[in-house]
């Protein structure tokens, strides 16, 4: 296997650069939840993912702190450990969608927030929230802790063909082509979810945009995912001002 490929350096340091930013916007939940990235077989020579290993603080990550397992789970490289949930919901996810190339789970404050709502859906009432209009499912049972593949296995099967899910009492699941794709998703859902419950919380009706409408501006977010790289490449050299060095493989 062709560890040293440079495309494996890439999507370790994008990876790196995605949870780092995760955890400077306060989406992170202390060494918790997980990102995740399949790596590219054929420079590999084999299925596999990179993934956040246990124990280490998203704002203190570094390439060489990502591991590399393969579909099932083994180790192939790394220095630490993968927390047991995380391989089994994210190595799921993974097996059943091959488009799910990156999933980002999160606790971020607004989007759990609506998870803990009786029948609380993310609302057709903001401009960022369209671009999920069409792509989002609900699991509406809270299974606990995954620590088996029947509860990675029943998570999966709730997200079927969507990229966001929203887990009952739990937190969100994002998955898409790319990190910067996944990464600005994740950024502009929990926008979208912070709006909304300021909006609920004046307790006056919300102002629905019609379905036909909706669908359109989703047709249109789709078409201007080139804003979704440049915004992961202006967030990326913002890091490097913050947190230099951060891209090292120490």
């Amino acid at each position: 296997m062709n560890f040293d490929h440079p495309s494996i350096k890439q999507a370790k340091i994008d990876l790196t650069a995605a949870l780092r930013l995760a955890a400077l916007l306060g989406f992170h939940e202390g060494v918790c939840n997980h990102f995740s990235l399949a790596l590219p077989a054929a420079e590999l020579g084999a299925e596999a993912f990179l993934i956040n290993p246990q124990g280490i603080h998203w704002s203190d990550m570094t390439p060489a702190d990502l591991v590399m397992v393969d579909i099932d789970g083994k180790k192939l490289e790394g220095r630490n450990n993968v927390e047991p949930t995380a391989f089994f919901i994210h190595g799921c996810v993974h097996r059943a969608k091959k488009n799910a190339k990156c999933i980002m789970h999160t606790h971020m404050p607004y989007a759990t927030s609506i998870t803990l709502l009786e029948n609380g859906k993310l609302e057709w009432i903001s401009q960022n929230s369209l671009r999920f209009y069409g792509r989002t499912a609900y699991d509406t049972e809270y299974g606990g802790l995954a620590l088996d593949d029947s509860e990675g296995e029943r998570i999966t099967s709730k997200l079927g063909d969507a990229e966001l899910m929203f887990m009952a009492n739990h937190g969100v699941m994002l998955c898409g082509e790319s990190v910067a794709n996944v990464f600005d998703d994740m950024y502009f859902l929990e926008r979208a979810c912070e709006v909304q419950v300021l909006a609920m919380s004046t307790g006056r009706p919300l102002k629905y945009i019609p379905e036909g409408v909706a669908a359109q501006v989703r047709a249109q977010f789709d078409q201007e995912r080139q804003q979704s790289r440049l915004h992961f490449e202006a967030m990326k050299l913002r890091l490097d001002k913050v947190s230099p060095g951060w891209r090292d493989f120490v």
